[in-house]
């Protein structure tokens, strides 16, 4: 494993977890329903963060595990690590998270996310972290705008939006859909949990041709990937969180 034994895994404030996604996730944007935020950091800096929190609707997502109350999953809605890590950074990250999670909020039974097949990567670092991959689907919710911006499509159905398009939803005039896939991965910490659809094999994403590495698919070049805008949010972390002592490597 090397130097990602020496990464420092700790709660951080949603301002700098937020000006580091800005700054490194290739879509630019955080999400606003993140509650948590864990920094990663190595030689004293910080070099990573996973964002945490409510996935935006809740009711879809709850039956996915059986007997799932509102409070006992969260959604790891943002990843984000530049390349300082050393190889193996984000599963040992995610790993030191799910330690955090099982000693300081044991009310957290399940993790939900989302690979963006369409823009990044099909879920290496999920599947060697021990997820179970549950869903493969076309992505028929990113849009390309005609000044070669990307932005979600249900983004042009919201208030502001209409009132900019003369009380028109939908996607802009001359705007395209990008091809590619979602893929959804669950990660069990409570392994009582039972998943109630079904478990895929990790062959499901090459049958399906969602094949994806760091926004590349095989024999393709990088998709292009300019955001529409950047976007604030996240609250303070969770009071049960709040008080975690620093877990290092060495735990």
């Amino acid at each position: 494993m090397g130097r990602a034994k020496d990464i420092i895994v700790r709660v951080i404030q949603s301002k700098t977890a937020n000006a580091f996604i800005k700054k490194c996730h290739y879509s630019g944007k955080v999400v606003n329903n993140s509650s948590l935020h864990f920094g990663a950091f190595l030689d004293g800096k910080l070099h990573g963060v996973m964002s945490f929190g409510s996935p935006t609707i809740k009711r879809k997502v709850l039956p996915l595990v059986k007997d799932t109350n509102w409070n006992e999953m969260m959604e790891l809605n943002r990843m984000a690590f530049d390349e300082y890590l050393p190889k193996n950074s984000e599963s040992r990250c995610i790993a030191i998270a799910i330690k955090l999670f099982r000693r300081n909020a044991p009310h957290i039974r399940w993790i939900l996310s989302y690979a963006d097949g369409t823009q990044c990567g099909d879920g290496t670092i999920y599947r060697a972290s021990g997820f179970k991959l549950t869903g493969v689907k076309k992505n028929t919710g990113i849009l390309r705008l005609k000044s070669g911006e990307i932005a979600a499509s249900i983004t042009f159905n919201k208030g502001k939006h209409i009132l900019k398009q003369n009380g028109r939803s939908g996607r802009p005039d001359g705007s395209e859909y990008l091809e590619g896939f979602q893929l959804r991965y669950i990660y069990l910490i409570d392994k009582t949990c039972k998943i109630t659809v079904p478990i895929l094999p990790f062959s499901a994403i090459d049958e399906a041709g969602a094949r994806m590495y760091k926004g590349k698919r095989p024999g393709s070049e990088v998709v292009s990937r300019p955001v529409l805008q950047q976007e604030s949010g996240g609250a303070n972390p969770t009071s049960g969180l709040k008080e975690m002592a620093v877990l290092d490597g060495k735990e």
